[in-house]
């Protein structure tokens, strides 16, 4: 995206502005844009309204911005509050604050550490959360490492690898009152290792059900473990 010789858009303070093409573009104070954006670099540090779909190089949001359309980004940085109605199609997308996509996220590459909100399906090459996350379809990533934090959840789960393992507790042995869960109809893959989830179906080459787990149903052509802290009904070799 060439826009180097583009004006910039800054606003301070109370404001708003019309959509185009920019530099860059500043939200420090409650800024609205009407009209569809495009720029190299937005930085939205106060409060931010864009209505229309935004295409933008480097985009950070330390305050709250909501994008009301969809938004195509190469790095998305959320520190504060983020919220895109439409579907954001992203390289990078980085959340330590908290995000929410009324749509699809498709990306690259995917590291949540805050709060992670999708209304349909996430599809990225890898998703690293430590974190609490819902999406509302698939969760869908060659490889896909989750460390709970808070109880999560997805419609379903695939993957090539997929690692989902309880937080290590500071509490010792109050660990047992502070377990979360991560809670989804299917999770299939290749290589599985899982704890603290309850699944209706599980299915995989290699397959290990760590503690705290609850599956209706394994299916397993390769190898399979389970820990005696775990529940599950139906074991079957495919």
């Amino acid at each position: 995206m060439e826009t180097k010789n583009r004006g910039d858009l800054l606003i301070n303070g109370f404001g708003s502005s019309n959509g185009g093409s920019f530099h860059a573009v500043t939200i420090n104070g409650k800024g609205t844009v009407i009209g569809d954006v495009e720029c190299s670099e937005l930085d939205c540090n106060g409060s931010g309204s864009i209505t229309g779909d935004v295409v933008v190089n480097q985009a950070r949001i330390n305050g709250h911005g909501k994008i009301n359309g969809n938004m195509e980004c190469q790095v998305l940085s959320v520190e504060g509050a983020a919220g895109v109605t439409g579907n954001l199609r992203v390289e990078m997308l980085k959340v330590s604050g908290k995000a929410k996509v009324g749509g699809k996220i498709k990306g690259d590459e995917i590291k949540i550490k805050g709060r992670l909100t999708v209304g349909e399906d996430c599809e990225a090459e890898s998703f690293r959360a430590e974190s609490q996350f819902s999406i509302g379809g698939l969760l869908n990533a060659d490889l896909i490492d989750i460390t709970l934090f808070a109880d999560c959840d997805a419609k379903e789960i695939g993957g090539q690898t997929i690692l989902i393992k309880q937080k290590n507790s500071l509490l010792g042995i109050f660990k047992s009152f502070v377990r979360t869960q991560l809670k989804t109809e299917c999770i299939e893959g290749d290589k599985i290792e899982i704890e603290n989830t309850k699944a209706g179906m599980v299915r995989g080459n290699q397959v290990v059900i760590g503690a705290n787990c609850e599956i209706e149903v394994v299916e397993y052509s390769g190898e399979f473990t389970m820990d005696k802290n775990s529940i599950v009904k139906d074991i079957r070799k495919i």
